[in-house]
């Protein structure tokens, strides 16, 4: 069962906790998930210092209607998150207006400063080991507070990929370069399925997500305690067909939840009254890149989404930054290769699928490789510091 809260336009406070409590409420509220005494990690989308206004970071009051919810039923609730590698957690905290929840007793923790465990994952695909902080092994239940947005490399980032915000840098990084990003995030939520989602749609993000994209003001609240169904619905909303985006699919082969629409109940508003297509990522980078002269882009047929939009937004990216020449005569092959590329062209490959020819030019590793990477390959340089410019534009990390 998944419930779609529909607001007035832009909600205040006092809305957007009945927005919160009447989603929650519709799926049968929380008492099979809290209990008294119970410790309950509540993980919104900070992935760069951001304002909620820009539909990129969780809007600070939905946190704060469910941790006043845990606690009314006398529990622990623990604001937790990890930004992007390489930001500053607490700089995210600050300016999305998590400090003002600090300042009213509730616990908000940077989890880049948290003791890790090791936590096997025996029905693991491709992770079989993961480092996970302490508190959120110990809690009782996570509830996982993503933005109703799109992404440049899993078209759009909700419920089950924003798990990824629980990992140490160094696995974010390893989710992309040694086990691949979409089986990885699967991986990972048969250990740390969250027992709650609560979609921020209030205002959400289309075009360049998961950061630079478009604010686009919905109002809604979707909720579920399937995590796959919510992420299946939610994309539904933002006119995304559910095996579309590859985390939701996988996660469904492993049985972590319910994918097909037709088995999930949707109570409170239809889709068929909120939705709305957003403008995928590619669709917005294709609009933003002037290619060079002498440059040859080439998607092999079986290329998968995360490779392209990678390279599109590493493009994008070199437009912005006003370096997009460093690719003049440049080829990049991405997808799966039948023959070498043909000599006498810079070429980059990118992507696991070029690996076995990765003698034949610059090869970028990743299942989809990290942006910055890409980035680093093209212009042969490192160090690249693209979010120094937030929030015009930034550095396309590995991102949440």
């Amino acid at each position: 069962m998944v419930s779609i809260v529909k607001g007035h336009k832009a909600p205040g406070e006092r809305e957007i906790d009945a927005m919160v409590r009447k989603a929650i409420a519709l799926i049968g509220g929380m008492a099979d998930i809290v209990s008294p005494g119970d410790t309950i990690i509540i993980n919104p989308n900070l992935i760069a210092p951001a304002s909620p206004d820009r539909g990129a970071t969780t809007d600070y009051r939905i946190c704060r209607s469910i941790a006043n919810l845990v606690k009314e039923m006398g529990a622990n609730p623990i604001i937790a998150e990890s930004s992007a590698i390489g930001i500053d957690t607490e700089e995210s905290f600050t300016a999305s207006g998590y400090d003002e929840l600090r300042n009213q007793g509730f616990e908000v923790i940077d989890l880049k400063k948290s003791k890790t465990v090791p936590v096997a994952v025996p029905r693991g695909k491709v992770v079989k080991e993961l480092q996970l902080p302490e508190v959120v092994v110990k809690a009782k239940a996570i509830i996982s507070v993503p933005v109703m947005k799109t992404h440049d490399q899993v078209l759009a980032t909700l419920s089950l990929k924003n798990m990824k915000g629980l990992l140490p840098d160094t696995l974010k990084k390893r989710f992309h370069t040694t086990y691949g990003v979409f089986r990885a995030v699967a991986d990972l939520n048969t250990v740390v399925r969250p027992a709650l989602a609560v979609v921020d749609g209030i205002i959400g993000q289309e075009g360049l997500g998961p950061l630079f994209g478009t604010p686009i003001e919905m109002d809604l609240i979707i909720a579920g305690k399937d995590p796959v169904a919510v992420d299946a619905i939610t994309g539904l909303v933002m006119g995304i067909k559910p095996e579309q985006i590859e985390t939701t699919k996988y996660a469904a082969e492993l049985g972590i939840g319910v994918m097909d629409p037709d088995l999930i109940e949707v109570v409170g508003e239809p889709v068929s009254k909120v939705k709305r297509r957003f403008k995928l990522a590619s669709e917005a980078i294709c609009e933003t890149i002037r290619f060079p002269e002498g440059f040859e882009l080439i998607f092999n047929e079986k290329a998968c989404t995360g490779c392209r939009n990678g390279v599109l937004s590493a493009l994008r990216d070199l437009t912005v930054q006003g370096q997009i020449d460093k690719a003049r005569d440049l080829r990049i092959i991405a997808g799966q290769m039948d023959e070498a590329p043909l000599p006498g062209k810079r070429t980059l490959l990118v992507g696991a699928c070029t690996a076995r020819f990765k003698d034949h030019g610059i090869f970028v590793k990743g299942c989809p490789p990290n942006n910055v990477d890409i980035i680093s390959a093209i212009t042969e340089e490192t160090g690249h510091d693209f979010f120094s410019q937030l929030p015009q534009h930034g550095k396309q990390l590995d991102k949440k």
